[in-house]
């Protein structure tokens, strides 16, 4: 008995462990799946962020290919009719050579491809944060359509309750039948609307999920949107921030770099190019050379005259227009981003206005609500009116809802604008 008590207790035990183990494992993977985890998941498995990576590694193994000097050459000539010298026969002969470029241009050209490489760096930067940027807009929309879906479920239950009210005014003759029928026609249209909402979520599911290259079924954790964290815009230190940050125009900074040191090594290729190589000539046997082991070495050195200049004047012409272009382009996406940055100035003010007025209006509404369902129940009469003031209610419930999504896709707006 003892025995058998001791087991039981064992197995309690162990269950409990067992039990607290599954509350713990259940807590951790409650705690994943935030934004943050989405953002990293996708920063990890989006392929197209995987190419810009892949991009950016191969520009840095152009970097040792254009600082390496040109492959030196070795030849070797055998003579079939030996030509006779003074001492002796010339039978074959061996020459080896190495090509030299003018004084930095090997260094002007691994300049060009480090700061190419850097360029191709913040592409990489910048495809993260377009990725990040549409991960963060397809939450928000997920966020929206999910509270969508929640509040017309409420105000769905809200209008079942309601019919079964007029029902059992109908009954006892203080109500109209057409308060049933009303009701029935604000159901369905609700229903339609429902049925949509959980359309248009799937649809956004799978865009969200192929974002982190997922399964298109996995489902997503959404979270409350909190609005204690205080968001300030300075637009000034916001503006002097995209200037500084947005990857965008980091990348054009770098290529006009790298340009400034193709223009330098442009010039040095038009620059004369210097050769040194030594011939090691082997002599048979001859008259003077009966041993026949002599052999003669001859160290030489040469010039490479370039004396087509048009050739070299028009690769630094080239070099010069690709930097007009550049710093045209820069111009023109600077200007973008300031335009950018205004409307979503504009956008995030408009939000927060929108939050505060459509939650005073959704409280006010509830209350006249609240005060309406209270009259009905006494009397016959305001039922079309409650099923305006119903409507009402969900309207300003979506529409909080609706600028809260629109508030946090505007301070998105300005993480992408500044690099984040």
């Amino acid at each position: 008995m003892i025995l058998n008590f001791l087991m039981v207790k064992k197995n309690r035990n162990m269950k409990n462990i067992i039990l607290i183990i599954i509350l713990l494992f259940t807590k951790i993977i409650s705690a994943q799946n935030t934004l943050p985890d989405y953002l990293e998941t996708a920063a990890k498995n989006n392929p197209e962020l995987a190419s810009k990576f892949s991009e950016y590694n191969a520009s840095l193994q152009i970097v040792p290919q254009v600082k390496a000097l040109p492959d030196p050459q070795i030849s070797f000539a055998y003579f079939i009719l030996p030509v006779e010298t003074r001492t002796g026969p010339q039978q074959a002969k061996i020459s080896a050579s190495q090509f030299f470029p003018w004084f930095g241009s090997l260094k002007a050209k691994e300049n060009a491809a480090i700061q190419s490489a850097k360029a191709k760096f913040e592409a990489f930067q910048q495809a993260k944060s377009k990725l990040f940027f549409d991960v963060r807009n397809s939450y928000y929309t997920l966020y929206y359509i999910n509270k969508s879906i929640k509040i017309t479920q409420e105000n769905l239950d809200i209008l079942k309750s309601f019919k079964k009210l007029a029902a059992v005014k109908v009954e006892v003759g203080k109500a109209s039948a057409t308060d049933e029928l009303r009701i029935d026609m604000e159901i369905a249209e609700l229903e339609n609307k429902l049925a949509l909402l959980k359309d248009v979520f799937y649809s956004e599911q799978v865009k969200f999920n192929n974002l982190l290259n997922a399964e298109k079924e996995t489902s997503i954790k959404i979270s409350e949107i909190s609005d204690t964290d205080v968001f300030k815009i300075d637009e000034n230190k916001i503006i002097d921030s995209i200037k500084a940050d947005n990857h965008d125009l980091k990348t054009l900074d770098f290529k006009l770099q790298s340009l400034d040191y193709l223009k330098t090594a442009a010039r040095k290729d038009g620059m004369p190019k210097f050769s040194v190589g030594v011939d090691y000539t082997f002599i048979g046997t001859g008259g003077n050379n009966f041993a026949g082991t002599d052999a003669f070495l001859a160290p030489k050195i040469g010039i490479s005259i370039p004396l087509n200049r048009k050739k070299y004047k028009a690769k630094v012409s080239e070099v010069q227009f690709k930097q007009d272009a550049v710093k045209s382009k820069k111009q023109n996406a600077e200007n973008l981003l300031e335009t950018a940055s205004v409307t979503v100035f504009k956008d995030f003010k408009d939000a927060e206005r929108r939050i505060e007025l459509y939650r005073s209006q959704y409280n006010t509404a509830n209350k006249a609500l609240r005060l309406l369902e209270n009259e009905y129940a006494v009397s016959s009469v305001g039922f079309e009116e409650i099923l305006r003031m119903e409507r009402k209610v969900l309207k300003y419930n979506l529409e909080t809802e609706k600028a809260k999504s629109d508030r946090e896709k505007a301070k998105n707006g300005i993480y992408f604008l500044t690099g984040n």
